[in-house]
């Protein structure tokens, strides 16, 4: 099999993978408000920027949901936040994987691109994603679900900075620890070569 269609038969494999991912998703009570959601669907991306670059592991991110986009519960709000964080994190990881091919380049990458995904996910939480859910939920109710957590937060920069930036660093570091463990095994599986 050649190169190319190797990549894209594994990129359609870790989309599909990711996809059901998506749908383990579970609430965390009393640390972030329940329709913020914790999964593990950015780690078949993670492994498909490993294996074959930044970009394939974005176009996981960007084919996971756009097809979850026929199941959306947010209007399709929480997939363009997903795919855009998913996108920062595992761009990250897999650039600096390539620059550094080795475990200890792709665990710096990988932590670089969890804690750049927390850092992005407070402008595109706070100049896109919430002012587009707001349409479905005012932002004083948005607010009042992080209030039941912590009564002392009174804007949405303080909720992100307080609730999601931590959040979204812990999920994609999920996905780092995951990652290290599975991926030198599957490696040689996603890249086509013989054990």
């Amino acid at each position: 099999m050649n190169t190319r269609l190797r990549k894209l038969t594994g990129t359609a494999m870790l989309s599909a993978a990711a996809y059901v991912l998506m749908f383990l998703e579970f609430p965390i009570p009393f640390l972030i408000p329940p329709f913020i959601k914790m999964d593990f669907s950015e780690l078949p991306a993670l492994l498909a920027a490993f294996a074959y670059g930044p970009l394939w592991g974005a176009a996981v991110c960007l084919i996971k949901n756009l097809i979850h986009l026929l199941n959306t519960q947010s209007g399709g709000v929480g997939e363009l936040s997903n795919f855009l964080l998913g996108a920062c994190f595992v761009i990250t990881a897999g650039a600096v994987y390539r620059k550094m091919h080795s475990k200890k380049g792709a665990l710096i990458g990988s932590v670089a691109g969890a804690v750049l995904m927390g850092i992005f996910s407070l402008f595109t939480n706070y100049y896109v994603v919430y002012p587009i859910y707001t349409n479905f939920m005012p932002m004083e109710a948005i607010i009042g679900a992080y209030q039941l957590i912590l009564p002392s937060v009174d804007d949405l920069w303080d909720c992100l900075l307080i609730f999601n930036l931590p959040f979204t660093v812990a999920k994609g570091l999920c996905s780092v620890i995951i990652s290290m463990l599975i991926y030198k095994p599957l490696r040689n599986v996603l890249k086509g070569n013989t054990v």
